[in-house]
C-alpha cells in the first residue's frame, strides 16, 4: 500500500493513506507551504484557506484550516458541459423482483403498518406484534413504522408528514399496507386517502380507529392477515435493471471517504445509469462547496436552474435561521480527517460520478411524478435519517450508504453499508455489508465494482443486508416549523 495520496496533480495536500510520524491514516498533510489566507486545495479545488502559515509537510486540519463558504451565489457565470448518458453496450442485467400492478417493482415484500399520527403508535405496534404470533412464517416481515407527527403541525411541516406517509404508503417494497389513524388528527385519513390517487385498494387498506365497533387491534390484526395472504400471491420474476432506483448517502465519513467508497458508489452510479436505471443524491448542505460540478453536469437549462433554486433555497433556509452555510463538519467527520464543509462536499459529491444530472426533486417528491431515469438530485438535509428516509420515499428500493466511522442505522428500505477502510469491515462485520477499503489494497476499480453491482443484485433480489438481519428498520421526517 502507498503511504499517502495526492488526488489531483494540483493539490496543495495529499492524504496520508497509513499513520505516518504526526500524521494519522485519512488525514491530509500539505506538501508545500501554505500561505496564510491562500486557498487549501484538495480534489483539484479550494476547501478552504489557511488561518496561518502553514509548513510542508505539517497536518492541515480545523485548527489552521477555515470555510470559504458564505451565503447565496447567482452562479451566472456557470456553463453547462454536453455530457450525454452513456448507454451500456454489454448483455443486459436482471434481477428478480417483484412486480406491482402500478407498475413500480418492489425487492421485497414486507407488511407495513403505517399511523397517521403518532397516537395511535400503540395500537400499531400491538397489531404487528399479535398478527406476527398468527402469522409466525411471516418472521420479521411485519413491520410497522411510529412516529410522533400528523397532529399540532401547521403549513409545510404538515405537508412535508402527509408527502413522505404517502410515498411510504405508495412504496413498491410492500406488498401489503395497512394505514391506521385516530380519527380527530390534523392528517384525517380520508383527506390523507385522497393524496394516494388511484391506489391498489386489495394491497393498501385502512382502518380508523374512532369509527370501530370494539376493538380496533383486532379489527387490524384480521386486515394484515387479509394482506399477508394476499402478499403471498405476488412472486418475484426477472426484470431489467433499469426498474432498479438506488439512493446515494454517506455518514460518520472520513478522510478516506472521498477517495475509497464514494468514488465506488459514483461508478457504481454511472454503470446503472448506462443500465437505464436511476440513482439519487441528496444531503444538500453537503453539495456547498461542490455545487459548481453538479450544475455543469445538468441535462438542461431548466435542470441548471432547478440546481441552482436547491442548492441558493437550502442556503436561504440556514441563514434564515441565524446558522452559518459552512457550520460543518461534525465532530466525527473532524476525528476522520475532514476539516471544513468544502473538503466534506468535493468528497460527498464523488457519490454521483460522472453522468449527467437529469433531474431535481423537492424533498417528498416522487420519481414517478418526473418520470425520468438516470441520476437526481434531492431536497434533504444531510442527518443520515432524515436523508435516507428522502431517498426511499423519493422511490428507492436501496439505500446505498458509505461511512468510515460506521453506523448500526437503516432507513425502512435495504439499507447496504460500504466500509471506507479495511479496519472498520474488521471490527464492524455486523454493521458493514462490502469494504471499498480494498481500493486501497491495490484492488481495481473496475474488479470492485463489478464485485459491488454483483452483490447489489443479489440483494435486490431477495439477499438481506446487514441492518435486516439485526431487524434495524426506521424513518424520520424532515421538521422546520411551529408545533401547536
Amino acid at each position: 500500500m502507498k503511504e499517502f495520496l495526492q488526488i489531483n496533480p494540483v493539490d496543495t495536500v495529499a492524504v496520508a493513506l497509513q499513520d505516518l510520524p504526526g500524521i494519522p491514516a485519512g488525514h491530509k498533510f500539505a506538501l508545500r507551504d501554505i500561505a496564510e489566507g491562500e486557498d487549501v486545495i484538495k480534489y483539484g479545488n479550494p476547501i478552504g484557506h489557511a488561518t496561518r502559515l502553514i509548513r510542508k509537510g505539517e497536518q492541515v486540519d480545523h485548527r489552521n484550516i477555515a470555510t470559504n463558504l458564505s451565503g447565496t451565489l447567482d452562479y451566472s457565470e456557470i456553463r453547462r458541459l454536453e455530457i450525454r448518458q452513456s448507454k451500456s453496450d454489454s448483455q443486459p442485467v436482471s434481477f428478480l423482483g417483484y412486480p406491482r400492478p402500478d407498475g413500480q417493482v418492489g425487492i421485497r415484500n414486507d407488511i407495513w403498518v403505517i399511523p397517521t399520527v403518532g397516537c395511535v403508535n400503540g395500537v400499531c405496534r400491538q397489531i404487528v406484534e399479535k398478527a406476527a404470533l398468527l402469522c409466525p412464517q411471516a418472521g420479521g416481515k411485519i413491520l410497522f413504522y411510529p412516529h410522533p407527527y400528523g397532529c399540532s403541525q401547521l403549513g409545510e411541516d404538515h405537508e412535508d408528514t402527509r408527502k413522505i406517509l404517502r410515498d411510504m404508503v405508495l412504496h413498491p417494497n410492500a406488498g401489503g399496507v395497512l394505514i391506521v389513524g385516530l380519527g380527530c388528527e390534523n392528517n384525517q385519513p380520508r383527506e390523507f386517502e385522497k393524496l394516494l390517487g388511484d391506489y391498489d385498494r386489495q394491497r393498501i387498506r385502512f382502518l380508523v380507529s374512532q369509527e370501530v365497533e370494539g376493538d380496533e387491534v383486532e379489527a387490524g390484526v384480521g386486515i394484515v392477515k387479509e394482506l399477508y395472504a394476499q402478499a403471498q400471491t405476488f412472486e418475484r420474476v426477472p426484470v431489467p435493471v433499469s426498474k432498479l432506483r438506488v439512493g446515494l448517502k454517506c455518514g460518520g465519513s472520513d478522510g478516506l471517504s472521498g477517495i475509497t467508497a464514494n468514488p465506488l458508489l459514483g461508478c457504481f452510479s454511472d454503470w446503472l445509469c448506462a443500465q437505464g436505471g436511476t440513482t439519487i443524491l441528496t444531503e444538500v448542505p453537503e453539495m456547498f462547496g461542490a455545487e459548481h460540478l453538479l450544475m455543469k453536469r445538468a441535462i438542461s437549462d431548466d435542470v441548471l436552474q432547478a440546481t441552482i433554486r436547491l442548492i441558493n433555497d437550502f442556503k436561504e433556509y440556514y441563514l434564515s435561521h441565524g446558522q452559518p452555510v459552512g457550520e460543518n463538519p461534525s465532530p466525527g467527520n473532524k476525528a476522520g480527517g475532514i476539516s471544513t464543509l468544502e473538503e466534506k462536499a468535493l468528497g460527498c459529491t464523488q457519490k454521483s460520478g460522472s453522468s449527467p444530472v437529469c433531474g431535481v426533486l423537492a424533498y417528498g417528491g416522487r420519481l414517478d411524478e418526473v418520470k425520468t431515469s438516470g441520476l437526481h438530485l434531492l431536497c434533504a438535509p444531510g442527518n443520515d435519517l432524515v436523508a435516507s428516509t428522502a431517498l426511499a420515499a423519493a422511490g428507492c428500493q436501496l439505500v446505498l450508504f458509505t461511512t468510515g466511522r460506521g453506523t448500526p442505522f437503516s432507513t425502512f428500505v435495504p439499507t447496504l453499508k460500504v466500509s471506507t477502510n479495511s479496519e472498520l469491515y474488521r471490527r464492524k462485520p455486523h454493521w458493514m455489508d462490502f469494504n471499498a477499503g480494498l481500493l486501497l489494497d491495490d484492488v481495481p476499480m473496475e474488479e470492485l465494482v463489478e464485485r459491488f453491482a454483483a452483490l447489489i443484485i443479489d440483494v435486490a433480489s431477495g439477499k438481506p443486508v446487514k441492518a435486516e438481519l439485526s431487524g434495524t428498520s426506521e424513518f424520520a421526517i424532515w421538521k422546520n416549523g411551529v408545533t401547536l
